[in-house]
């Protein structure tokens, strides 16, 4: 079952997906996982990308399952050309189309720019930002020809700035404005492109590694931490017909908590780092 609160299929019709072919990144796990399952569930099939096979193929055969649809795991580093274009190949000699792409691939962690290396920077530049380039250049043609969508999962920390992020916020800004100029750029193709910015969600490696120990959901005005699902169902919103004249937008699920929240909670430990 989806971890939302209340299912999709409760909100949105059976089948509306039927025919339609998702391709994501970093949909093996977390949020894009949930997102995936969420889409498969209203009637699309999927292909996932990711770097480490095994676990792909795992949540592959997991979310065939429990969604009901067909869901095709290929490996592949989105910091590589030659491996997106590969996988887009791979997706379809599958299924022979590609409808949507959400570009979720990420890697972030806690620290200091000045402890970080160039190599660090680096590498989150890659994932985040070249990896949705890449997988966004490759796949284009394919969604031209079926007038397709794209969510480009961003965050919130950059809109307010946030210490020990500068590496993933930089990233993360660049991708909200690659929703903007392709949203202009793609939409006489019939393109439309919309993100979404992810808050504070219960059960995430985000969660777990990013929010500050100190928040509580009396810090958040809805008064509570996000759900999987809630991510997930505006996704499922985002592809549908119900927003077929939204494009160039970057929705922000997180309860309001990016509107009220101090981006001074500094660690304890934050001068000793």
């Amino acid at each position: 079952m989806t971890s939302s609160a209340v299912d999709t299929q409760e909100i949105f019709k059976q089948g509306i997906f039927k025919g339609k072919i998702l391709l994501c990144s970093g949909g093996g796990t977390g949020i894009c996982r949930d997102m995936t399952e969420s889409i498969v569930r209203h009637g699309a099939k999927a292909v996932i990308v990711s770097r480490k096979i095994d676990k792909l193929q795992k949540a592959a055969e997991e979310m065939s399952k429990s969604a009901g649809g067909e869901v095709f795991a290929v490996q592949a580093d989105v910091r590589k050309p030659e491996d997106v274009e590969r996988a887009v190949a791979e997706a379809i000699k599958k299924f022979g189309r590609i409808d949507f792409l959400i570009n979720g691939a990420a890697g972030n962690f806690l620290a200091p720019f000045e402890k970080l290396s160039y190599n660090a920077i680096k590498t989150v530049i890659e994932i985040d930002l070249l990896g949705t380039i890449n997988l966004t250049k490759a796949v284009l043609p394919y969604l031209k020809a079926s007038k397709g969508s794209i969510i480009n999962v961003s965050m919130t920390l950059q809109y307010r700035g946030v210490p020990l992020q500068s590496h993933a916020g930089a990233a993360k800004a660049g991708i909200d404005a690659l929703t903007r100029h392709w949203a202009t750029e793609f939409g006489p193709s019939g393109i439309r492109v919309n993100g979404i910015a992810p808050g504070p969600i219960a059960a995430t490696e985000g969660m777990k590694r990013l929010l500050s120990k100190q928040a509580t959901p009396r810090t958040i005005p809805l008064q509570r931490f996000g759900e999987l699902g809630d991510v997930s169902q505006s996704g499922v919103f985002l592809f549908s017909e119900a927003a077929n004249y939204i494009t160039g937008l970057t929705v922000v699920v997180d309860g309001g908590h990016w509107l009220t929240t101090s981006s001074s909670s500094y660690p304890d430990n934050l001068s000793k780092m």
